[in-house]
């Protein structure tokens, strides 16, 4: 992400320059930041996963066959947790905003960070009542309230910090512009929150209005680009102001933090991840009483009865352990997030949110068969959306490979075939799987858990069929290109071809 040119130097150089030493710190009463993001990145990681929870326990009687009500049940409840999770992301992306210009802290800046995390994690009551309750708006009013009072508070600490200006980054603390910097900082903080406090206010009397205020939320940078283009081609560019701090606009190319990403990203895998065993810990331990009647005290008898919940278990944490596998290799190769990449991060994430409600229909295979069919293409389909933004967050990236990758994974880098078939495994095997079921319902989920098991190998044996793959091509092109003349020496090394990377 290359930001505009600013007389003043960005604020990703500076990260260093605003670490003082621990004694210099604590003779003036401040503390460097990085432990309370790291604190704030774990519970917005957290809290945006834990969305999740109401729909993955909606009931649905051993009875009922999963037909259009129950589909468009859970349809409904899957789009509002998608969009109440982009919401939590938004509110993290503004604090990631806030903290490149607040360096240090004082206990009063620690205490209004505690406050908006914890009007943060009322977030998940909030969310349960839209679910339980999607035409009552009460649910909506206090979800839009939490999150108008998220950015007061975030609007707190950007005027506490600027009025104790040693709390600043360096370039903001010595800026001769510092009241510009102040007043973009609350227009990016408090934007998306007045919007929530107009769909508050929606709810009370036309409560769709309020869903689609919160939508706007979400793609509010990217509809601001685009009216800024539109604004552009009619009436032409306009003049850049004296004093830039277009270090903070919404552009398209503004640089976003990629260790607070990453720390986001591995909360939300990880709190994934514990989900899945929390479920077999609460519903898979068996009942004393009926481990005596049912099993004759058998307790391997009883828990041999619940093999088909443990085989779904270790499927799903299979399939999150690799997906963040994949993730972890494609930043490993990534220099600089731009926005595009951080939205697709943020899809991503979402679907990967999604995974525990993968495990919960693919678990209940042994209690509602005739239903098994439509269980696994809602996983699939879970499964193939959250990879398919890793693979799009990586073409992103080649679309800009000069700023974005490391030389290794750009075209033509040793490295770049081998993230093209890892980023490419889950999804071409989700999509395969689904095509699959609709040939075969009737082993719909033998299917699926061949895919669970086969991926994970894949994977190990990617780097060695990448490599007898690209020396297949390479004999394929010697058997059927022109003779041409030999390169220079040398020139092998600067001219390898853009469609057939080097060796693995």
């Amino acid at each position: 992400m290359s930001g505009p040119q600013t007389p003043e130097p960005t604020l990703e150089g500076q990260a260093d320059a605003s670490v003082g030493s621990p004694d210099e710190d604590a003779a003036d009463g401040t503390q460097h930041s990085h432990r309370m993001l790291s604190f704030s990145d774990a519970l917005l990681s957290i809290i945006a996963t834990v969305m999740i929870l109401p729909v993955t326990h909606t009931e649905i009687s051993p009875e009922q066959e999963f037909d259009k009500s129950v589909q468009r049940l859970l349809a409904t409840r899957i789009a509002v947790y998608l969009m109440t999770f982009l919401i939590v992301t938004v509110a993290w992306a503004a604090h990631t905003r806030l903290f490149q210009i607040v360096g240090k802290i004082d206990d009063t800046l620690a205490l209004l960070n505690l406050a908006c995390m914890m009007t943060i994690t009322f977030l998940p009551f909030t969310f349960s009542l839209m679910v339980a309750f999607p035409e009552v708006p009460l649910g909506i009013f206090l979800f839009c309230v939490c999150v108008t009072a998220i950015g007061a508070v975030q609007a707190l600490i950007v005027l506490y910090a600027f009025h104790f200006p040693h709390l600043l980054s360096p370039q903001i603390e010595h800026s001769a512009h510092r009241g510009l910097y102040r007043q973009h900082i609350l227009g990016i903080v408090v934007r998306g929150p007045a919007l929530c406090l107009a769909a508050a206010g929606f709810s009370l009397f036309f409560y769709p209005a309020s869903y689609l205020l919160m939508a706007t939320v979400i793609f509010l940078p990217y509809v601001s680009k685009a009216a800024g283009w539109c604004r552009a081609q009619l009436v032409g560019p306009r003049e850049p102001p004296a004093h830039s701090v277009e270090v903070f606009t919404f552009d398209l190319h503004e640089p976003l933090s990629k260790e607070r990403v990453e720390a986001f990203s591995d909360g939300v895998y990880a709190i994934v991840a514990t989900l899945l065993i929390l479920d077999i810990c609460e519903d898979n331990v068996p009942d004393a009483k009926d481990v005596k009647e049912k099993f004759q005290g058998s307790l391997v008898a009883a828990l041999g009865e619940s093999g088909p919940h443990f085989l779904a278990y270790f499927g799903s944490f299979a399939t999150v352990g690799l997906l963040w596998f994949a993730h972890h290799s494609l930043f490993l190769h990534i220099r600089r997030a731009t926005r595009p990449m951080g939205l697709l991060n943020t899809l991503s994430l979402a679907f990967v949110g999604g995974l525990p409600l993968a495990y919960q229909q693919t678990s209940a295979f042994a209690q509602q068969p005739r239903d098994e069919l439509e269980s696994v293409r809602v996983s699939c389909a879970i499964i193939f959306l959250a990879s398919i933004f890793q693979f799009a967050i990586w073409t992103t990236a080649l679309l800009r490979e000069g700023e974005t990758l490391q030389p290794s994974a750009r075209f033509g880098g040793r490295e770049h075939a081998f993230m093209f078939a890892k980023l490419a495994l889950y999804p071409c095997a989700s999509l395969l799987a689904f095509a699959c079921t609709c040939v075969l319902s009737s082993f719909s989920t033998a299917i699926f858990h061949a895919m669970q098991i086969a991926v994970p190998f894949a994977f190990l044996l990617l780097r060695l069929l990448v490599r007898l793959a690209l020396a297949g091509l390479r004999a394929l092109r010697g058997l059927l290109g022109p003779v041409r003349a030999g390169p220079a020496p040398g020139a092998a090394d600067e001219a390898q071809s853009l469609l057939l990377p080097a060796p693995c």
